[in-house]
């Protein structure tokens, strides 16, 4: 690593020694001010230009704004701990971070050649210059442009300077390596895992211990299935060495264990019951495109262990307000009244679920309506920070909307004997700035996999329609 100002013609480095060095545009620090942190031993050098869109960027409570304000307190305590000289770069250490290269701000003005035809006066183009000048006062040492604006990045490569995407924010560079929640089973899996098994039973589940080759690979509270001839369906128990304890399941499917008149209609909704009514699981994910009955089990769930057996006091519903089209701007009225028109999805399955009883008649149908109602709140995202929920059943739709750091927000808001149960579909994506391995979804998908008192499942196949499954297949 040179320990010269990149603004000084720089001597050249040799190639093993080199460390690359990250011109930041402004748009990534506003995206993940920790951006800073995230290169690891490689330097980072801050134009002037993104200084300058920083602070025009700071007023507001967005979390654009919030995250602009973010960065340059990290930047301001970075400068104020060190002691180093500015042109020698300030260490990125010095904040107690793993990242071991270096800070360097323009200190001095750049012109960067660039065509006639790009004008001078832009953020980008001067950010652009800055590139080129660093290329060249830093041959061999690669010099490289991050930034999340797609335009910016064509015409860096268009100026032959090297460009890339700022991908450290997202939890997977591929969705399709997500973790599903399920697995299925060898054919061979009893032969290769059969051999001194235990198997006991205790109130109505039964156990097994196996031993084998693919247990170190399993994870507690994923859902493993054999089709066949036998079918079998289990939940890993626990997991130690090379061995696991997989435990049988409730059979959501048979009509005897309908949950608020609700039964499983495939293999991968008896899985969802199973997590959204035991008491054991805290933290309940479920993704599925549109149709596949996300909603409907959930409430069902969370109104069975409402009103039959009081193990929560109510459910709380929320979910991000991001409009499909154009806004139809303030709403009227109170936070529920304000939440009703996002708040479709409920309705409808409520209506669906308040016609499950057959023999009440129409007035014990308005009064099941009224006493439904009445334990179930809307609740808005806006007024979530610094709240706890205790002993509640809260369900966060649309949650592939919502950033990790929302997520976090949300999640933390669970006080002792409230479950959380987050529903969504990355293929849907309405907010800006989200991609499928960005979203909050994703990313608690993937943090908590393997923890014992959360579950996932993915559910593949969709109930509502023949119409609905062909429109999702094919459009």
């Amino acid at each position: 690593m040179t320990s010269k100002s990149p603004e000084a013609p720089a001597q050249p480095v040799p190639q093993s020694a080199a460390t690359k060095l990250f011109v930041l545009d402004t748009n990534v620090l506003m995206h993940d001010p920790t951006s800073l942190f995230r290169f690891e031993e490689h330097d980072i050098f801050l134009p002037m230009a993104t200084l300058e869109e920083l602070d025009a960027s700071k007023k507001g409570m967005s979390e654009v704004s919030r995250n602009a304000r973010q960065a340059s307190r990290f930047i301001d305590e970075m400068l104020a701990r060190s002691s180093a000289d500015m042109a020698d770069g300030i260490p990125l250490d010095s904040h107690g971070k793993e990242a071991t290269g270096r800070l360097y701000l323009q200190t001095e003005a750049i012109v960067g050649e660039l065509p006639a035809r790009l004008p001078a006066g832009k953020a980008d183009n001067q950010i652009l210059g800055v590139v080129r000048h660093l290329q060249e006062t830093h041959a061999p040492r690669q010099v490289i442009l991050v930034s999340k604006d797609i335009n910016m990045r064509i015409k860096a490569r268009a100026l032959g300077l090297a460009a890339e995407d700022y991908f450290n924010d997202k939890a997977l560079e591929d969705t399709d390596l997500l973790y599903t929640g399920t697995r299925e089973l060898p054919p061979t899996f009893w032969d290769d895992h059969g051999k001194d098994m235990e198997s006991w039973q205790q109130q109505g589940t039964t156990y097994y211990r196996v031993q084998g080759p693919l247990t170190s690979s399993l994870l507690v509270n994923e859902f493993v299935h054999l089709d066949g001839e036998q079918p079998f369906s289990a939940q890993v128990r626990e997991r130690s060495g090379k061995s696991a304890i997989l435990a049988t399941l409730r059979d959501f499917t048979h009509q005897k264990n309908s949950v608020w008149g609700i039964t499983a209609r495939n293999r991968e909704q008896n899985f969802a019951l199973n997590l959204l009514m035991s008491p054991e699981i805290d933290f309940v994910t479920l993704l599925g495109q549109a149709g596949t009955g996300k909603t409907l089990l959930t409430l069902a769930a969370g109104l069975s262990q409402v009103l039959d057996e009081p193990r929560y006091s109510e459910i709380i519903m929320t979910r991000v307000t991001v409009p499909v089209g154009e806004d139809i701007g303030f709403l009227p009225g109170t936070e529920e009244e304000k939440m009703a028109p996002w708040m479709g999805a409920l309705e409808d399955n409520l209506e669906v679920l308040n016609h499950t009883d057959d023999e009440a008649g129409e007035w014990g149908r308005a009064a099941t309506r009224d006493l439904i109602r009445s334990r179930i709140k809307v609740k808005s995202l806006n007024f979530m920070r610094g709240r706890t929920f205790l002993k509640k059943f809260l369900i966060i739709d649309e949650a592939q909307n919502l950033t990790p750091k929302q997520m976090k927000t949300l999640i933390t808001r669970a006080g002792p004997g409230t479950k959380v149960v987050c529903l969504g579909n990355i293929a849907q994506i309405d907010t800006p700035y989200l991609t499928e391995g960005s979203s909050g979804l994703t990313y608690v998908v993937d943090r908590f996999k393997g923890w014992a008192h959360s579950g996932h499942v993915t559910l593949q196949r969709g109930e509502r329609s023949r119409l609905a499954d062909f429109a999702a297949e094919v459009l």
